[in-house]
């Protein structure tokens, strides 16, 4: 099947791709997890078509969607978007009910890989840089009422004041171990678990919870030693979070606000070393970058801008921002949220919106950067 359209954005003018186009729910992959496969000509997604929850492939040249999982609408109804890719094979990980899934994407047969405890969840999957492990956070589930942290983050402030028992762990991508190995527990909410794209023995986690509330929200955590440290220390009144790796493996990049509300976006290598952190007077929802030079963000956060939005950074200094689309995306659940991340090969931006109802995936292709019109003279008009 073929659902691939193509028109000009209202704003800007350049060309966007509509990949999807279906009476259901399609979305991407979690910003920090790179979606692509087969050396980069294909990408994953989930849809809901069907009454059910799947996971499709497309071929990012022709179009061409594939099913990867055929599930009924009584199998399972969760999302695909915290899967993660191995680096090393055509291999999918993601959660299905108690069963931590290895889907290969070129059979469509899965493997189960572990199961999570009695009375616990799983979650953030993630995949070491090798390829040979995949990490995942595991939570006991607290009594805390009514939960739907997918759609309007029900449940959000009751997980976190009720500090359940997590646990950072991991298995052998390969099935040869199905009990998994605890790297960190803790009482609190623990999540965001983002392994280094290079360092094998190296990840990110968050403090989950409300961003007022959580204090120190970024750490990075070895799990050859189980040393955990903070990633860009916060003072009271601060509010940092949406890590995510470059494609260095080295460098995290975040937003937030500093404790008199100035929003900022920075860089920083993973020991908190080297950090960089740059006002952005616009603040965002999401932002995304494979290197310090180009960074795409789901516009203003004030108003639910709807545009894509291109930043450039130079001496320390922000350029910018650009807007490259017009998104109108509604962000109402968690799969309509815009994410917007760069391709691997810097050539186009993804993301997800439903500016017709229906979340759907759209590329837009990268022009030359002063050619885009400025945010601020949208905003002012």
């Amino acid at each position: 099947m073929n659902e691939v359209s193509l028109q000009n954005d209202r704003t800007t003018g350049v060309p966007v791709r509509q990949l999807t186009n279906y009476f259901a729910h399609s979305y991407h992959l979690y910003f920090t997890n790179p979606g692509w496969w087969d050396g980069g000509r294909r990408l994953v997604f989930g849809s809901d078509r069907g009454n059910a929850s799947n996971l499709y492939s497309i071929e990012i040249e022709s179009g061409d969607i594939t099913p990867i999982t055929e599930l009924g609408s009584s199998d399972s109804r969760q999302g695909w978007q915290n899967g993660c890719i191995n680096p090393t094979r055509d291999e999918l990980y993601s959660w299905r009910g108690k069963e931590l899934w290895a889907i290969d994407l070129r059979t469509r047969k899965h493997r189960v890989l572990m199961t999570t405890p009695e009375g616990f969840g799983g979650g953030c999957e993630g995949i070491s840089a090798d390829g040979k492990y995949v990490t995942s956070s595991l939570m006991k589930r607290p009594d805390v009422g009514p939960v739907d942290l997918g759609a309007g983050y029900v449940g959000f402030n009751e997980i976190w004041a009720a500090k359940p028992l997590c646990r950072l762990v991991r298995v052998p991508s390969d099935g040869s171990n199905h009990e998994p190995q605890v790297l960190h527990e803790e009482h609190a909410w623990l999540g965001h678990v983002n392994p280094s794209s290079k360092l094998p023995h190296i990840l990110t986690y968050c403090y989950e919870g409300p961003w007022t509330k959580v204090g120190q929200r970024m750490w990075g955590l070895d799990v050859n030693t189980g040393r955990t440290w903070k990633i860009r220390p916060q003072v009271p009144g601060e509010m940092m979070g949406h890590e995510y790796w470059l494609t260095d493996g080295e460098t995290v990049g975040y937003h937030g606000k500093l404790a008199d509300g100035q929003p900022v976006f920075g860089f920083v290598r993973y020991d908190d070393t080297n950090a960089v952190e740059i006002q952005f007077n616009y603040d965002s929802n999401h932002v995304h970058s494979n290197t310090k030079d180009l960074v795409v963000a789901d516009g203003p956060a004030k108003g639910l801008s709807p545009y894509v939005v291109l930043c450039k950074f130079h001496d320390n200094k922000m350029i910018g921002p650009r807007v490259l689309c017009t998104h109108r995306g509604s962000r109402h659940t968690q799969h309509l949220h815009i994410h917007p991340r760069i391709s691997p090969d810097n050539k186009y931006v993804l993301y997800t919106a439903d500016p017709r109802g229906y979340g759907n995936l759209y590329t837009v292709a990268l022009p030359e950067f002063d050619s885009l019109p400025l945010l601020s003279d949208l905003v002012k008009s």
